[in-house]
């Protein structure tokens, strides 16, 4: 690195489909600046952030556990070639898998639970929240003094 350069923070912004990644989309401004590379259970979401970098993988749930060792192996994949230096998701399971594994790599972690969650945070940010470096709820009735913070509506 050059004496007063700094290369770019490369972040990786993960979701399942739908509304965890209509989240994510919201969320662009905040990576202004940074090298970011996308990763979504939908292929079709690649033409929504080109020309960033997108990465496709398996969809699962809880209901398939093989689809899941899949995933978490596609997601260790894309952490050991990337090494983020954020991994930042709004769920649901690949979000867990990449900022659980991005914790291996060094990389600093936050968790956005579901703004649909408006009576209980979601599952995957119960388990994930307590591991991250940030976990955020929007609702204020759902923050709790270890986390969950609520910073305001950020979606």
């Amino acid at each position: 690195m050059e004496t007063g350069s700094q290369r770019p923070r490369k972040v990786l912004a993960v979701a399942s489909g739908g509304g965890h990644w209509v989240q994510l989309i919201r969320l662009r401004p905040a990576f202004e600046g940074s090298v970011v590379t996308y990763v979504s259970t939908l292929a079709g979401y690649r033409s929504q952030v080109a020309p960033a970098s997108f990465h496709h993988i398996r969809d699962a749930s809880m209901w398939n556990k093989f689809g899941l060792l899949v995933q978490a192996a596609q997601m260790l994949w894309i952490l050991v070639r990337l090494r983020p230096d954020v991994v930042i998701t709004t769920g649901a399971a690949p979000g867990y898998f990449a900022v659980r594994m991005g914790k291996w790599f060094g990389a600093r972690t936050v968790w956005v639970d579901s703004m649909a969650n408006v009576d209980e945070l979601s599952l995957a940010g119960q388990k994930a929240g307590k591991c991250v470096d940030l976990w955020l709820t929007q609702w204020p009735h759902l923050a709790r003094q270890d986390g969950p913070y609520c910073v305001g509506a950020v979606l």
